[in-house]
């Protein structure tokens, strides 16, 4: 386990926690305490996996960094912004500022075509879609493999091709770091495959941020660096050596 100041990132990060407590039921007889002092630093431009069994503390860690959450304790500075004393509006801005978010079911709204729920963030921020964010959107899809399906309902796609739709989204407004939650656990194995070598080609082209959780270990060992985590600690944290099997094929 690597301690404070010699973690991967540290230096040039874009995320650093210190001392991250959760705990839930604060005062109750069912208090629980999940997170355990977490020190992490992710570092701009990095592409890292979040790994560990159930109930190690991935989740929470994750809500915590996508601001859907407050630690009980600790520090969190985001793109050097201390987000703990941020009000609820401030971490909605930041969060729509800042990142993106790609999860195992896609979350597509059924309603809206695929360039629709791919604008979808730029609406959620802005209260419009701009031309610039249109086309963005458009140049996405494209880069994905979807530009003939630019106007269909998220119904009309496969599983695959929905997964895609998701992952242009998170990417639409540029963040700095994206937080993709079992991306690919939702998909068979070519279907898997492609979508994370989609993640790496957008990683190399746009040198933003990844963490990625995944409980598969071949995706795993093709991320730079590994994070794993086990009983609400960071049990392991370290850049994996340079591998053919870092560099998905079509990179």
């Amino acid at each position: 386990m690597t301690t404070a100041g010699t973690q991967p990132g540290a230096g040039t990060a874009l995320v650093t926690l210190r001392g991250i407590r959760k705990t839930y039921n604060a005062g109750r007889p069912n208090e629980a305490e999940v997170l355990h002092g977490i020190d992490l630093n992710l570092a701009r431009g990095e592409f890292a996996a979040l790994i560990g069994p159930s109930g190690s503390g991935k989740s929470t860690l994750l809500n915590l960094l996508g601001l859907l959450e407050r630690p009980s304790a600790g520090t969190y500075t985001l793109a050097g912004t201390p987000v703990q004393d941020l009000d609820d509006d401030g971490l909605t801005r930041m969060r729509r500022e800042t990142l993106g978010f790609v999860f195992q079911f896609h979350h597509l709204l059924p309603a809206l075509t695929a360039l629709e729920n791919v604008t979808l963030p730029a609406l959620a921020r802005d209260g419009r879609v701009t031309a610039a964010v249109r086309e963005r959107g458009r140049q996405l899809l494209d880069s994905v493999g979807l530009a003939a399906a630019m106007d269909r309902m998220p119904q009309e796609l496969s599983g695959g091709m929905q997964q895609r739709v998701a992952i242009a989204r998170a990417l639409v407004l540029r963040p700095a770091l994206v937080l993709a939650d079992e991306p690919t656990g939702n998909l068979d194995t070519v279907s898997a495959d492609a979508a994370f070598a989609l993640l790496r080609r957008m990683h190399v082209q746009d040198g933003t941020s990844f963490l990625v959780v995944t409980h598969d270990p071949r995706l795993a060992a093709r991320c730079d660096r590994v994070v794993e985590m086990l009983d609400g600690r960071v049990a392991r944290d370290a850049p994996q050596a340079a591998s053919p099997a870092s560099t998905p094929a079509g990179l």
